[in-house]
């Protein structure tokens, strides 16, 4: 049995982890850690664990929860991973990092996007992207993984195929992205608060927003050049989802077949990567509450440009879900054990 610690459990993200891990058959939660809410009962601060979960908020103490679990998950805000993190927490556990603090490889692409000094560089080399569909042989036995955002898991495995096989022109790579609420965190925040959301959408980070570099970074790599795209996110009054609809001009006369192909040969054996049918856009609410990513495409023949399209939930495939996926791969487990469920609707 796998002996968990979450730092950050009564965060969205934090909770589904929670929830998943109860029902994950190899795994005990050992450390329900909570800065904000420690010693109260982790049934008060959600009520849907009311006699299922029997135990109290902790602190953050990472030095004590490395000598009791097997991994960590902190589902932290940035800068929190690094600053506890060292040698001899590592040589105990294994770390399953939800922040960006270990996602981009560059300390100083880090630090100026996020503005802060990353405490602890030494261990960037050897950190995983956690992307399982793409870096799975790397992420197996490792000891630190950087768990991917949501909105980069979405935007890099709906466009990986066709930058990969060099079927578009990366520099023409521009990302239109909407999020639900939850993706801006617990936190209380004037700006995330109903009557500020609700009947209103709004761009925001418009050329600034984090992501932008880790998108940049993993699809540089697929296809081996440097890539600087546009990225703009979107706030929508909704809970859950990520949608992305990314357009690119193409490099040939590539035609449906040929994409498909394309397509096929990454994500055919993927199980939470599913690849529509033609003409089927994909929608929020056919994976919410699970850890599915639907992605498509379209050939405009007018523009000679390619719309690829792609919808996640932000807090499973997004967060928590790919976090136990990643889990799973590094304890040599089944990779979809606790996390096969079937969307939810409504």
């Amino acid at each position: 049995m796998i002996k968990a610690g979450i730092i950050g459990s009564t965060g969205y993200a934090g909770q589904e982890l929670v929830r998943l891990l109860l029902g994950h058959r190899e795994t005990e939660i050992v450390w329900y850690g909570s800065r904000s809410y420690i010693d109260k009962k982790y049934d008060e601060v959600f009520g849907n664990m009311f006699e299922i979960v029997d135990a109290k908020c902790l602190d953050d103490n990472m030095d004590e929860l490395a000598a009791l679990a097997d991994v960590i998950f902190t589902a932290t805000p940035q800068g929190f991973c690094a600053s506890m993190v060292n040698e001899d927490i590592l040589g105990k556990t294994r770390i399953i990092d939800l922040s960006a603090d270990f996602r981009i490889k560059d300390v100083s692409i880090y630090e100026k996007w996020y503005g802060i000094q990353h405490k602890a560089p030494e261990f960037i080399e050897e950190a995983v992207y956690g992307l399982c569909e793409i870096n799975r042989e790397d992420i197996k036995g490792k000891r630190l993984i950087a768990n991917p955002g949501c909105y980069t898991t979405c935007s890099i495995l709906s466009l990986y195929p066709l930058v990969k096989e060099g079927m578009i022109d990366v520099d023409s790579i521009i990302i239109d992205a909407k999020s639900g609420t939850s993706g801006a965190g617990r936190g209380a925040k004037v700006n995330n608060l109903y009557c500020e959301v609700n009947e209103n959408i709004k761009a925001y980070g418009v050329t600034t927003h984090r992501h932008t570099p880790e998108i940049e970074e993993q699809l540089g790599y697929a296809c081996g050049r440097e890539v600087v795209l546009n990225f703009t996110p979107h706030l929508v009054p909704m809970n859950r989802g990520i949608l992305v609809t990314a357009y690119a001009s193409m490099t040939g006369d590539f035609g449906e077949d040929e994409v498909r192909v394309a397509y096929d040969k990454y994500y055919a054996d993927e199980q939470f990567v599913r690849v529509l049918e033609k003409d089927t856009p994909p929608e929020t609410r056919w994976v919410e509450g699970s850890n599915y990513v639907d992605v498509n495409f379209k050939i405009d023949e007018r523009t000679g440009r390619i719309i690829v399209m792609g919808a996640l939930d932000n807090l499973i495939k997004g967060a928590a879900g790919q976090a136990v996926q990643n889990m799973n791969l590094m304890f040599d487990l089944p990779e979809n054990m606790g996390i096969s469920m079937a969307p939810m609707f409504p």
